[in-house]
């Protein structure tokens, strides 16, 4: 694998070395001491090894502490810690959720639109800026063996509607009652459906179509096991699903109290693109390595982005 911009899996299975850091199950008054920031994350995988990155980018380029709140339920739990001041960071929202959750829009499945709307939006409803992409969008994704991909010469979601009539498919509970990218508004956008539908937890969707006990599952497209069991991606040819880009947000007037960490996370945007992401939750999930391992040995391997504008001296000491 290569050092820069890879995660070096032998590295990160043998490696015993853990970041030092707060994780903190939940939020409450007097935190951390004047100069420290909290960083909030829901409890994915994904997002704590993002948490942990913001994390550690900030102490290698500054002298704020900054600790890692993990296991917020929800964006929208997320979004309410920082702007009541609980937390001064969130690690990750998806522009997707953050449009229709957070924001109470309606979903935008030009990528572009949504950004510009969740920026504004952020900017105007809570005073947040809204960073530009780490360069990785987890949004919703069909998956399908290798086998049938290959048999069926399955590339798009559009293919699968030769076939559809002959599938069983597992997608997430709440994906078949959502508005606007759900199960209903599948149908109407292209225009066929599966022989049976069965709904069930997400976590439950990669090793069902892997065992082969359904045929094309709805799984996200981040997700570590999609390479582990060696799954194919189908493309969303249609533009169906709204984009889900990932990016940190923080409030302006954090940014104002620390001027550094708007440059540091200037530094992450484009910086993690989706194998990358995919394989540090395949890491964290088939090695049972902390995220927060994860996350250091990511960094180290890219020597902090060092190299990436805008430039800063190192001085926290990593």
């Amino acid at each position: 694998m290569r050092l820069k911009k890879r995660v070096k899996v032998a590295a990160l299975a043998s490696t015993a070395v853990f970041m030092t850091a707060c994780s903190l199950p939940g939020l409450g008054a007097g935190l951390t001491e004047e100069g420290n920031i909290r960083i909030a994350t829901q409890s994915s995988t994904e997002m704590v090894i993002l948490g942990y990155i913001v994390q550690g980018m900030v102490n290698h380029y500054s002298e704020i502490n900054a600790d890692v709140i993990q296991n917020l339920g929800s964006s929208t739990m997320v979004n309410q810690a920082i702007v009541q001041g609980d937390a001064d960071v969130a690690a990750v929202s998806y522009t997707g959720t953050a449009l229709t959750g957070e924001l109470g829009m309606d979903p935008i499945t030009d990528p572009d639109e949504a950004r510009e709307a969740v920026t504004d939006g952020f900017e105007e409803q809570f005073n947040i800026k809204y960073y530009p992409s780490y360069g990785f969008e987890n949004t919703y994704a069909f998956l399908v063996t290798q086998e049938l991909a290959e048999e069926h010469v399955l590339v798009n979601v559009s293919d699968l509607e030769s076939i559809a009539e002959e599938l069983t498919a597992g997608v997430d509970n709440s994906w078949m009652e959502r508005e606007g990218d759900g199960y209903r508004a599948f149908l109407d956008t292209y225009q066929f459906d599966f022989e049976t539908v069965y709904p069930m937890q997400v976590g439950l969707v990669y090793d069902a179509v892997q065992s082969g006990d359904m045929d094309v599952v709805l799984g996200y497209s981040t997700d570590g096991r999609i390479a582990s069991y060696d799954l194919v991606l189908l493309e969303d040819d249609l533009n169906f699903f709204p984009p889900y880009d990932a990016s940190p947000s923080v409030p302006f007037e954090i940014l104002e109290e620390h001027p550094i960490l708007d440059d540091i996370l200037a530094k992450l945007e484009g910086a993690i693109d989706t194998d990358m992401m995919q394989e540090m939750n395949y890491i964290a999930d088939e090695y049972l390595l902390e995220p927060a391992t994860v996350a250091r040995e990511f960094l180290e391997a890219n020597n902090f982005f060092e190299d990436s504008e805008p430039y800063l001296e190192p001085v926290g000491g990593e």
